[in-house]
């Protein structure tokens, strides 16, 4: 790779500054060339497209897995890279700081940390304790001395509780404690949506996108200032592949063959190997 760390790092903090651009989620070195040679501006990892790739459920990976993944990633492209970190692989404040700093070694130029526990019965971390994992993230951040975003998320909406005011409680409370950047994935109304941008302005948001209806013109008139797909491409992926293999299995017909993408179209992207 030509460009540094710290280039990524920069270009990364000032697409931030004003516009919008979409951030789309690889979940490997070919998927994230391909998308790099297709003139996105950054990309950003995608816990669920990770894991089915390693054949794991979503959230049902490691900290080493992630790390290795993340490094491997960075390194495949010039491009910067946001880490979908999920919840910083630990409960408590000092456990995600430490995994924080193993995150940001890997390269990344950006950081995302949830308040998601993974319990039904108590789906979302107690408030002071989500706020001081986001501190803790922080922290780890400014004494590693990188120029890494922190990206603060509430997953209410995601795990059963769609309480607008609640969601936008968290997301005030975490930018007061050094998130940059506010993430509210399942968020999907305009109202919803402007609602979340003015609450925590001026710092940016970030819109998750996953399904047909909103444009990417419409998502910037309401000021958010990027949007991610999550594992939307590597659902688009494999549902094309368990078409064909299904239709191959259960009919014999190789008729989904005709919508692969040629050999030499698809092989004349990657650059030959010394």
């Amino acid at each position: 790779m030509s460009v540094s760390v710290a280039q990524k790092r920069a270009e990364f903090r000032k697409l931030h500054e004003s516009g919008c651009f979409v951030l789309p989620n690889p979940w490997d070195i070919g998927s994230a060339q391909l998308l790099a040679g297709m003139g996105y501006k950054a990309l950003a990892s995608t816990s669920s497209g990770f894991a089915w790739s390693i054949g794991h459920r979503d959230n049902d990976v490691t900290c080493d897995d992630v790390i290795a993944h993340l490094t491997t990633l960075c390194a495949a492209t010039d491009l910067p890279v946001n880490a979908d970190f999920e919840g910083g692989f630990a409960h408590d404040p000092a456990g995600v700081a430490a995994n924080v700093t193993r995150g940001v070694a890997t390269g990344v130029a950006g950081l995302s940390i949830e308040d998601s526990t993974g319990d039904a019965s108590k789906p979302l971390y107690e408030m002071s304790l989500a706020v001081e994992r986001i501190r803790a993230a922080r922290k780890a951040i400014d004494d590693s001395g990188a120029d890494v975003m922190l990206v603060g998320r509430c997953e209410s909406f995601l795990v059963g509780q769609p309480d607008l005011n609640a969601t936008i409680t968290r997301l005030v409370a975490y930018a007061d404690a050094g998130a940059e950047c506010l993430y509210a994935p399942g968020i999907k109304t305009k109202e919803q949506i402007v609602a979340v941008v003015k609450a925590v302005a001026p710092k940016p948001v970030n819109l998750l996108v996953g399904a047909p209806g909103l444009t990417v013109r419409e998502v910037a008139d309401m000021g958010v200032r990027r949007i991610s797909v999550g594992g939307a491409l590597a659902r688009v992926a494999w549902g094309a592949f368990l078409r064909t293999a299904r239709d191959l299995a259960e009919n014999g017909s190789f008729a989904e063959f005709a919508h692969a993408v040629p050999h030499a179209e698809i092989n004349g992207v990657f650059a030959k190997k010394a």
